[in-house]
């Protein structure tokens, strides 16, 4: 429905919502909608990334449903582990969907988990440091082994944390080789 012209203003657009009927209606008078978002506060257009909730959202979601389908292909595995001798196709399929619900499920909710500290650090290390680099995701991945394995001791929650700073370090810097040779 919105129409581009070549107008004097590059930073609207003409809408005209009527234009698939035959109304005698000149829209271009009406409605002239900005190009590019709006904010309500100026602050919120000067930053370049998006706010701690949607962080939030995105990482806990991203990675609950990531955890939950890696589950569910464990609990096939398991599912058909479990055949025994003389069970009909009604039981095979049954066990094979039941260790896929209970797998996957477990394994959502922890990875789910994971995603929800990585996001509360990382946008707690935003804010204390007013900085987004490659160092944060490092620190913010730290942090999240750290706590994650905290209730199992000391040393569980050092290795858990040396390991989610290797891991986040990882994937910013597969993230910019593939933004820089693949092109994506």
């Amino acid at each position: 429905m919105a129409i581009n012209h070549s107008s004097d203003d590059e930073s609207t657009r003409l809408y005209h919502p009527y234009q698939n009927y035959a109304l005698p209606i000149n829209a271009q008078h009406l409605y002239k909608l900005p190009t590019s978002p709006e904010y309500l506060f100026t602050e919120e257009s000067l930053k370049k990334r998006r706010s701690w909730g949607e962080n939030l959202t995105f990482y806990a979601g991203t990675a609950y449903l990531g955890g939950s389908v890696a589950g569910a292909g464990a609990g096939i595995v398991s599912g058909v582990k479990s055949f025994e001798c003389g069970d009909t196709s009604k039981i095979k399929i049954n066990r094979i969907l039941n260790s896929c619900g209970h797998k996957g499920r477990s394994v959502g909710c922890r990875i789910g988990a994971v995603g929800l500290i990585y996001a509360g650090v990382e946008s707690g290390v935003v804010e204390f440091t007013d900085r987004d680099d490659v160092w944060t995701s490092v620190v913010a991945g730290l942090g999240t082994g750290a706590v994650f394995r905290a209730a199992r001791g000391v040393r569980s929650a050092a290795v858990a944390g040396a390991l989610g700073g290797v891991v986040a370090g990882g994937v910013v810097a597969g993230k910019q080789v593939l933004k820089r040779y693949a092109h994506i």
